[in-house]
């Protein structure tokens, strides 16, 4: 049993630690440190593909550890519990976002070419633009679900160790 709880919290560690890393250290860093704005974005791009894919894994594993431990224990979690639901939650944003926004942000980025050499009047800029911030507000939405998902996930273990 310890060690499907230990699974539990580990995924979170790597999902919502990998976020908290990119959004706070990494792409901040990336922005200030190369000089050019595209090149940049070509490393925040790549780093986001590598995050949403560690994120897609670790849901994927968190549910099926979930669902494991709740059959295991006795009076444990039901399969359908709120943090199964987050992490289903997270999983379809992550999966928008990896699936629908990056690779139309993609397509645009690779149709301009340097972003901030095209007006910001031009019409694929403001698509870009525009992509750029539902992606930002995707991955904010994973991270907030993911702050309460640890939260919930620490009292429900706590609550069956009593």
């Amino acid at each position: 049993m310890s060690f499907f709880r230990y699974i539990l919290v580990l995924t979170l560690v790597f999902w919502i630690g990998g976020i908290i890393f990119f959004a706070f250290v990494e792409a901040p860093a990336a922005f200030a440190v190369i000089p050019a704005r595209n090149l940049a974005g070509n490393v925040v791009a790549r780093s986001i593909n590598s995050l949403h894919w560690m994120g897609i894994i670790c849901g994927l594993i968190f549910l099926l550890a979930s669902f494991i431990y709740a059959y295991l224990s006795t009076g444990g979690t039901h399969p359908f519990a709120a943090r199964n639901l987050l992490v289903v939650i997270m999983l379809a944003l992550t999966l928008i976002s990896q699936f629908g926004i990056i690779p139309r942000m993609d397509s645009l980025r690779a149709s301009i070419g340097t972003i901030d050499s095209v007006p910001p009047s031009n019409p694929a800029r403001m698509q870009f633009d525009a992509l750029h911030v539902w992606s930002t507000r995707v991955e904010g939405a994973v991270l907030l679900l993911g702050l309460a998902l640890i939260y919930l996930t620490a009292q429900q273990l706590a609550a069956e160790d009593r």
